[in-house]
């Protein structure tokens, strides 16, 4: 371990202590500080701040979309690849107070896989069933690293069940051609085979103290988060209205239909589903069609006093964001998940 430095953000006036060998959002989920994040792998830019004060600091390897040159050179950084190497002060650009003080500490465990089955061409049911610890807490809409057996790799897949007694976590998870996890999940993965994990991860978290309606987006295994967040209002009878706008190519990729639907009976606003299909080419298709953000700019006239939870590929989430801002939304209650597809997050994807 190297040296400690004590980090604080502002202007939360938390402050955290952080070994040189860690980075800063490591560190301070370690001591239940939840940060907003979201590949942990310097990609999606969810947790660049400002430093305020303090320039000591090194950079793991990222990518200038998520931190361009000229950002870096003013004072931004990124705090799932920074390690600091002074005493520093940093300003959180993106928190909700909320959810950095409802942190939940990291646990390292492992699993046995209970289903490995397909709900499409490309997308997996993933359920395992905890071995030890006794218990691993999370909320849901968070997320899990697995271990890559034989290496030191890890990939990120979000919960789509709610947290339970019994230790089970259920995934969905899309299947990449030579994806690290997802072709070794396709391939070799059976019931009974054990994996390390490590969790909770994410702030795709309902916010509690909100009552206003909800708008969710999605695509591809965008789905498993999202599923997890109904089926926790439903399991509570929140009384949220709900939409969900939901972008998938062709009938192949929809999945998990009848249960929205009986999510929707439960929840007592209910649940307006809305799929839509980019590409549905000479298939017999009701619904509607085109690219799941023209899709919810043509159905809603205003989401003003909305929250909206979107999920999926940087694409999609960068365009809805952009949509529902127009509708309304106002940035600060828009809530994403990027789901990457190199390094470390193949898929908080699941």
């Amino acid at each position: 371990m190297g040296d400690k430095h004590v980090v604080r953000f502002e202007p939360v006036g938390i402050e955290i202590e952080v070994d040189e060998d860690q980075t800063i959002l490591r560190a301070a989920a370690e001591q239940g500080v939840q940060l907003m994040h979201g590949c942990k792998e310097g990609q999606c830019a969810a947790c660049k701040s400002f430093v305020l004060e303090g320039e000591d600091i090194e950079l793991d390897s990222y990518s200038t979309f998520a931190l361009p040159d000229y950002e870096k050179e003013e004072g931004s950084t990124l705090l799932c690849r920074a390690h600091a190497y002074e005493d520093l002060t940093i300003e959180l650009l993106n928190y909700d107070e909320e959810i950095i003080r409802s942190g939940l500490p990291l646990r390292k465990g492992k699993v046995q896989v209970v289903a490995n089955d397909e709900v499409t061409h490309d997308l997996r049911r993933l359920v395992v069933k905890l071995i030890e610890p006794e218990e691993i807490k999370f909320f849901p809409g968070q997320y899990m690293d697995f271990i890559v057996p034989g290496t030191e790799e890890s990939r990120s897949f979000s919960m789509a069940n709610t947290p339970n007694r019994e230790g089970e976590f259920e995934f969905v998870i899309k299947i990449y051609p030579d994806g690290l996890f997802s072709e070794f999940l396709a391939e070799k993965v059976q019931v009974g085979d054990q994996l390390e994990v490590e969790a909770p991860f994410g702030t795709f978290t309902l916010r509690e103290n909100r009552t206003s309606d909800i708008v969710f987006v999605g695509g591809g295994a965008g789905m498993a988060p999202i599923l997890g967040l109904l089926r926790s209002m439903a399991e509570r009878g929140v009384e949220r209205r709900a939409r969900f706008y939901y972008g998938a190519r062709a009938t192949r990729d929809l999945c998990f239909a009848e249960e929205i639907a009986a999510l929707g009976e439960q929840l007592p606003s209910g649940l307006t589903y809305t799929p839509a299909l980019s590409h549905p080419d000479d298939e017999p298709w009701s619904g509607q069609t085109g690219l799941i953000t023209e899709v919810l700019q043509a159905n809603e006239s205003t989401l003003e006093g909305a929250d909206a939870y979107v999920c999926g590929p940087p694409p999609m989430v960068d365009a809805a964001i952009a949509t529902l801002t127009a509708l309304g939304v106002r940035e600060e209650n828009i809530f994403y998940d990027k789901f990457t597809t190199t390094g470390e997050t193949e898929g908080e994807d699941g």
